[in-house]
């Protein structure tokens, strides 16, 4: 018998509605989960138990009076850099210490709508930089399954707080694989949507062009009803889509019949682990059982995504974080004049990867290497585009694996930027794209550790990804199991 915090979202949404607890009760029991675990996970960065109660308390009063919003007191955490009214929003940074937002984005906004209940703010690595959460400003976050282990980066609070029991759901950001590898690395459901499925008003920008938020939780059914309640045009962002919102959770169920699955020769490399390819093949044939046919497809300028994405990505990260100055909200470090006190303040709140990704991007846009570098990887990330749209005309959907690896531990990576940058070699190329993308578990190494399995799709066919996802996860036992925090000590 689950306790009220292991509750996927459609099962706490059911037993809301039949009154076989309160939304009180419920939120009660995560911030139980979280006072007892979160020590030692480190997925939270604040958490306001007083507010979270107040709007379950709210959630059952409007019950009471016959309100049904889909997730009416649902208890969900919100990733560091997405704006939450009277909440700090501090990206992982010391920059943004102090900081309060004074408005909600709109994704927190439509979740609230939904009737969701806000509970903290979630640990990542400084303004999404990095796939480990080891680069917040604050805290390292632990992977529920091995505490010696990361998260991934940079939603690893997001996907830590998910396995860990901390929330039935949280929202995350994706700019290069930061909802899908931690989901991947903390076995559970991280969905990227297409780029402007949902609105990125009032999420701190790392790359404009590049990041989309998304949900992360315990199955793809949660995840369909949470893209659901997020997605939609805004007026207040000029890239948000004016496509319809379909139910995903109803279109869910059945079999994979009739469905084409292309595997991609280019993503089964060297440097991919025995047994994350041993488990991802293994799911390659349950989709096979299940109906789906599977083709060979290729995308050969996949090899380039890596370096292409950490040109644009730097360019566009050097002119979004100008606007962290010292000057009009966050850390001030004062100078001789202006100019120094910039300079200061940045060299004091800002963190070793961030500096090293703005001097980055802002020696690609120079002048003399604009064209040599920005503009040619503009045109390279055209060419990996239009290998998707090739792609896709063979097949509905393409399998992969998340990472070329299993979660490894603190440390270990992080002097070795490359080879932390190598890891996103298989989430990086659906930023560049603007299609969407799904994790799901599909598996365990030796050493106990979750497997995830990539499901892309074309622009806004987050319905097929999410279909596919559903079929594998009900015909498999690997979304059912659960990490054993309390018998583990952190190192």
């Amino acid at each position: 018998m689950s306790t009220l915090n292991q509750l996927t979202v459609a099962e706490a949404a059911a037993k809301l509605a039949k009154r076989e607890c309160s939304s009180a009760e419920l939120v009660a029991a995560v911030l139980a989960s979280i006072e007892k675990h979160d020590k030692q996970v480190g997925a939270y960065l604040t958490v306001d138990a007083e507010s979270a109660l107040e709007q379950a308390r709210a959630a059952d009063a409007a019950r009471s009076r016959g309100e049904h919003q889909p997730l009416l007191g649902v208890p969900v955490g919100v990733k560091d850099l997405l704006n939450v009214t009277g909440q700090p929003c501090t990206c992982g940074s010391k920059i943004l210490k102090g900081y309060v937002a004074p408005y909600d984005a709109t994704a927190v906004a439509k979740l609230r709508a939904a009737g969701a209940v806000i509970l903290g703010r979630l640990n990542m690595d400084e303004f999404a930089m990095g796939g480990s959460t080891e680069n917040s400003a604050y805290q390292p976050t632990r992977n529920p399954w091995d505490l010696s282990r990361v998260p991934g980066g940079s939603s690893g609070g997001s996907a830590a707080a998910v396995a860990a029991d901390e929330a039935l759901a949280t929202l995350g950001s994706d700019t290069g694989g930061s909802i899908r590898q931690p989901a991947g690395f903390c076995g559970c459901v991280g969905l990227k949507p297409t780029y402007g499925r949902v609105s990125r008003y009032g999420l701190t920008a790392f790359a404009s062009s590049l990041d989309q938020i998304g949900p992360l939780t315990k199955t793809v059914r949660d995840s369909a009803l949470l893209l659901s309640a997020i997605s939609g045009r805004d007026p207040h962002d000029s890239t948000s889509l004016d496509a319809p919102v379909p139910d995903y959770a109803a279109q869910l169920g059945g079999d994979l019949k009739g469905l084409r699955l292309g595997l991609p020769k280019e993503y089964f490399i060297d440097g991919l682990d025995a047994e994350v390819e041993q488990s991802v093949r293994a799911a390659v044939d349950q989709c096979r059982a299940l109906g789906a046919e599977i083709v060979e497809i290729s995308l050969p300028h996949s090899k380039y995504a890596v370096a292409v994405y950490y040109i644009i990505a730097t360019a566009e990260a050097s002119a979004n974080l100008a606007r962290f100055d010292g000057v009009r909200y966050g850390l001030r470090v004062d100078g001789e004049d202006p100019i120094d006190q910039y300079g200061k303040t940045r060299a004091a709140g800002f963190g070793q990867e961030v500096k090293r990704r703005i001097i980055l991007g802002t020696y690609v846009l120079s002048s003399g290497y604009h064209d040599a570098y920005y503009l040619r990887a503009q045109k390279v990330r055209t060419l990996i585009r239009r290998d998707f749209e090739t792609a896709f005309q063979k097949c509905d959907a393409i399998l992969t694996p998340v990472a070329p690896t299993a979660a490894y531990k603190l440390g270990e990576q992080i002097n070795d930027p490359l080879k932390m940058y190598l890891g996103d070699i298989f989430t990086i190329p659906v930023n560049l794209a603007g299609i969407c993308g799904v994790s799901v578990p599909c598996g365990f190494t030796s050493e106990k550790l979750p497997v995830g399995l990539h499901i892309v799709g074309p622009a806004l066919r987050e319905d097929v990804i999410l279909k596919v996802g559903h079929a594998y996860e009900q015909a498999t036992p690997w979304h059912l199991r659960k990490p054993e925090i309390s018998s583990q000590k952190a190192e």
